[in-house]
């Protein structure tokens, strides 16, 4: 995929970003495709298809984007950006008004439509995601940018899925359940755009810009997803998902 990306880009690292950030936000999309043939998915799966998703993230999270900020910039800067970036998402979470399907409202109240409610809280999930692949692009490391592309790829499908159901549930049409779901991805580019920029542009940047999107995705793995996966009872099933992602993210890192 290495040599495919820069027969296609060259060394045009912003555009790689972008593009690298799209496929992430459509993997949403396709995660969510089994909703047009099933109202439902046993929770005690789901349950461990976001806990795969977790691994995923903790791998990608650690081997991507921690362990490239150390290397070059030493252990402070990447102790300070990740505590900065988790600190970002627990700002933004409790400043802005936002509603889960399962944890219900947070942050402050507010009289907008549940639909706008159920936005905010997922392009607050995706944020720090889209911000990552987009600040490993601008790293120039293309080989970790594009593991680090394949990971947040493969959690964004049991999301994605995790999104339409409800929906579903709710009486959306199948058809718009599943737009939702692919529409929540794209404030992956818009993040990533901005995350590639900045390192790229200003290259002392790079470890601080890794280690903050490390802190963000961090926050949002412990904060959301993993006791999602033990609010229904299959605690079981969520950490063995969770050691499964990891294992899997851990390999694929190393292959590419």
């Amino acid at each position: 995929m290495e040599q495919l990306f820069r027969q296609l880009f060259g060394e045009n690292f912003i555009l790689m970003g972008i593009v690298g950030t799209v496929l992430t936000g459509f993997a949403t999309g396709v995660g969510a495709l089994p909703v047009l043939f099933t109202r439902r998915v046993p929770e005690r799966m789901l349950d461990a298809l976001l806990g795969f998703a977790a691994g995923v993230m903790l791998a990608a999270t650690a081997f991507s984007l921690i362990v490239p900020a150390i290397e070059l910039g030493g252990i402070g800067p990447t102790v300070g950006g990740i505590l900065i970036g988790a600190l970002f998402l627990a700002v933004l979470d409790h400043a802005l008004p936002h509603t889960h399907f399962i944890k219900g409202a947070e942050g402050p109240a507010s009289h907008l439509r549940r639909v706008w409610l159920l936005i905010i809280a997922i392009t607050l999930h995706n944020f720090p995601e889209g911000l990552a692949v987009g600040v490993g692009f601008g790293s120039g490391r293309l080989s970790e940018a594009l593991a680090l592309m394949a990971a947040i790829g493969l959690q964004n499908m049991p999301e994605g899925l995790a999104v339409a159901l409800p929906l579903v549930r709710e009486r959306w049409s199948r058809s718009r359940a599943l737009l939702y779901a692919l529409g929540s991805g794209m404030a992956e580019p818009i993040a990533g755009l901005l995350g590639v920029l900045a390192v790229t542009w200003m290259h002392t940047l790079l470890p601080w810009g890794l280690a903050f999107a490390a802190g963000a995705m961090l926050y949002v793995v412990s904060d959301e997803i993993i006791p999602e996966t033990h609010s229904r009872g299959f605690e079981m099933e969520g950490t063995w998902g969770v050691i499964v992602g990891f294992l899997v993210m851990m390999v694929l890192d190393n292959a590419l």
